[in-house]
């Protein structure tokens, strides 16, 4: 497994890391023995970052979790989780504000059975008032740092150019990563219009879904998927056209993602113990690059295409 350095924090991450959504349900039903298998499975094969949310599956995600790491050498990973967006009773809502954040790491540490959290983030900041985030709930993950509470604080958004206004209007110091969600996979890499931005300022980057929430697999998307319908059909296309070569357009996409050295980590979620070995496996495999000079080829009609959270 190769491992990067995130940003000045001083941890090396795995290139490939363990997204924990799915643990919560979220793209599909799960046992919760196929959820811990998956992690210890991920552990034990060298994926040293794990990142999650209360958000997900509204707090099942981090339950769920908790238990997957009982028995796990607390040395062998890092640990990432979020405030700000939450959910209830099926019903998703956000709260920005320096007492819910603060509350909101102790509760998580509770879930996960941990003591410590390496990163805390600040969870879809798009969603938020970018002024509350500035001057109340990174103020107050801050003032957790100092108290050793966690470890390093930082930012996920969907928006890219929020990244920057935040960064731009905190102290230098304040936030020292980014989680950044399909904006650098196959059909999109807008991610690289930041990354000198940056390195400039020392901020580890972090890369989520290499897949681009399905778009980018044989299986294709979810009902709720938000992208637009010709990015749909020229994905489904591409996947069509590397089942037709013998090829897999996950190998391809997981490769390409995980190919950037200036991106410390790509997250990938699953359930599943065979997909952590593929992934694992696949990255460490050499890009196809004819494949994927016809796979961009495909998908250049709706590149950089993308939408609105929700």
């Amino acid at each position: 497994m190769e491992y990067r350095k995130l940003g000045k924090t001083g941890m090396s991450l795995s290139a490939i890391s363990l997204g924990a959504s799915s643990l919560g349900g979220v793209f599909h039903p799960l046992k919760e023995e196929d959820g811990i298998r998956t992690v210890h499975t991920a552990v034990e094969n060298g994926i040293n970052f794990i990142d999650v949310s209360p958000y997900y599956g509204h707090l099942k995600a981090e339950k769920a979790l908790g238990r997957a790491l009982q028995g796990i050498d607390r040395k062998q990973y890092y640990l990432s989780t979020k405030v700000g967006r939450y959910g209830r009773d099926g019903v998703n809502c956000w709260d920005y504000s320096a007492e819910k954040a603060t509350a909101s790491v102790y509760e998580s540490m509770e879930r996960l059975k941990v003591d410590f959290v390496d990163l805390i983030n600040v969870h879809d900041i798009e969603f938020a008032d970018l002024e509350q985030v500035c001057s109340e709930t990174l103020p107050a993950l801050v003032a957790l740092r100092e108290k050793g509470t966690v470890g390093h604080v930082g930012i996920t958004n969907l928006t890219l150019r929020h990244f920057r206004y935040v960064i731009d209007h905190v102290p230098d110091g304040t936030v020292e990563s980014v989680l950044s969600f399909c904006h650098y996979c196959l059909n999109d890499d807008a991610l690289t219009d930041y990354l000198d931005y940056f390195e400039e300022k020392g901020i580890g980057v972090i890369n989520a879904s290499p897949f681009s929430m399905g778009l980018l697999t044989e299986r294709g998307v979810p009902d709720w998927h938000p992208a637009p319908a010709p990015l749909q059909k020229v994905c489904r296309k591409a996947a069509e056209y590397c089942r037709s070569k013998g090829k897999s357009i996950e190998q391809l996409a997981l490769k390409y993602a995980a190919s950037n050295p200036r991106i410390t980590t790509t997250l990938f979620s699953t359930t599943r113990s065979e997909a952590v070995l593929n992934n694992i496996r696949w990255a460490r495999e050499p890009l196809d690059a004819d494949l994927l000079r016809e796979v961009q080829a495909i998908l250049e009609p709706r590149f950089r295409d993308t939408w609105l959270n929700s």
